[in-house]
């Protein structure tokens, strides 16, 4: 009898996290955070927690790495916040007061450790990972933000405009999200826009410091078109280029309409027929 040819071995995808509890792993970077010039956390040993329901981490820290002599129990804590944290601590430090800055996980897994806020809180003033200042969440170890180089054909279109058009572009994957289109800037047509003075942060790319507005009228959101003047080194290849949000304009590559995605970034438009 003839042997059956192989199967190819099924593709397998990562299961997701459980949502109903609590998810850490030890890390190795040095994390150090600081209030003015006031070193609060100083840790060569902290863990990444994931929440459920929360897609980034947090860090907790071991507590004796903490300035645990700036915290004092919060009286009244909000409960319900943090996988049922119900220990809470103020901060202060520089004079004043945060509170509900910090806490700690109940169970004996994380006994000894203490978080502090990250998520649309300025807890405390910078944060950095060895000597690499990072913003708004820690990294994720799983998640990768891969800036490639590229020869694809790529235009941008806007209201039945072309706005950009190149055969240089730099491709962004970033896990999770759409790929996005970072364009030299000779190749946009930035007369078209608008400057605004919008500004936003990013664990893996930096400070994104220049944003631009559509001029043309329309159902177009505002800041749809933005630059990292100066990215981390991790994605130097974007610095001073120009994306768009693929969720609102038309884009166009190697000749194929992409479709527009859905994120939460910004709700997509349907294209008009």
């Amino acid at each position: 009898m003839p042997s059956e040819e192989p199967r190819p071995a099924p593709v397998l995808r990562r299961p997701p996290d459980p949502a109903d509890r609590v998810i850490w792993e030890p890390s190795e970077r040095w994390v150090r955070g600081t209030k003015g010039d006031v070193t609060v956390v100083d840790s060569r040993r902290p863990v990444l927690v994931w929440e459920p329901g929360r897609p980034v981490p947090l860090y907790a820290f071991p507590r004796e790495d903490v300035r645990t002599d700036l915290l004092r129990e919060t009286v009244r804590p909000a409960t319900g916040r943090h996988a049922g944290a119900t220990v809470f601590y103020d901060l202060e430090a520089r004079g004043g007061t945060v509170t509900e800055a910090a806490w700690t996980y109940p169970g004996e897994e994380l006994a000894g450790y203490i978080a502090f806020a990250w998520f649309g809180r300025e807890v405390l003033d910078h944060w950095s990972e060895e000597d690499e200042e990072i913003f708004v969440h820690p990294r994720d170890p799983h998640k990768r933000a891969d800036a490639l180089p590229s020869a694809r054909h790529v235009q941008v279109g806007i209201e039945g405009t072309i706005v950009a058009d190149t055969r240089s572009p730099v491709l962004l994957f970033e896990t999770g999200l759409p790929v996005r289109y970072y364009l030299p800037r000779e190749d946009v047509r930035l007369d078209l826009f608008t400057p605004s003075g919008h500004r936003t942060r990013c664990p893996y790319k930096g400070e994104a410091t220049a944003y631009w507005s559509w001029s043309g009228g329309g159902d177009v959101p505002p800041d749809i078109a933005w630059s990292y003047p100066d990215p981390l080194p991790a994605v130097g290849a974007i610095g001073d280029r120009v994306a768009f949000y693929n969720e609102a304009v038309d884009l166009t590559v190697d000749g194929e309409r992409l479709e527009r995605p859905a994120s939460g970034f910004i709700r997509p438009r349907p294209r008009p027929r």
